[in-house]
């Protein structure tokens, strides 16, 4: 019976390990959705659009103060890119407020404190300079 035990206690260890590494590659997942008067665009794995501001730079954010609270930073770690994405096209910068910001092609990632549901689309064209992000 011991014997067993030490088998299946390191297996079911892995399992888990296994299980929950799935789950987060899953929860910072970027991913495409289509829609009408839009075309094709980036989403959080929540369906939440991702944004990117005219006035950036690649690397670089120009979006502070009531800007991102209007505009709030996208940051995960590691994006688990989705929809034949590629996983190196996803990057991360220090903006000036020292938080980290999540670039895609070298271009910051936002969301839009107006898009409240999933495939909201509230913030493209915003002043000619907010656009959801292509792919």
């Amino acid at each position: 019976m011991k014997s067993i035990a030490k088998i299946l206690v390191p297996v079911l260890v892995a399992v888990v390990f296994l299980a929950g590494g799935i789950a987060l590659a899953d929860h910072h997942a970027v991913k495409v959705a289509k829609k009408d008067g839009v075309g094709s665009y980036l989403t959080d794995i929540k369906g939440m659009t991702l944004y990117f501001f005219k006035k950036d730079a690649p690397g670089k954010s120009a979006c502070e103060g009531e800007c991102v609270a209007k505009w709030p930073v996208y940051f995960v770690e590691t994006v688990a890119a989705k929809d034949g994405l590629d996983a190196g096209s996803f990057g991360t910068i220090t903006r000036g407020d020292g938080k980290k910001q999540t670039t895609y092609k070298g271009m910051p990632l936002y969301f839009f404190a107006g898009d409240k549901a999933p495939g909201d689309t509230n913030g493209q064209g915003i002043k000619d300079v907010w656009y959801a992000v292509s792919p």
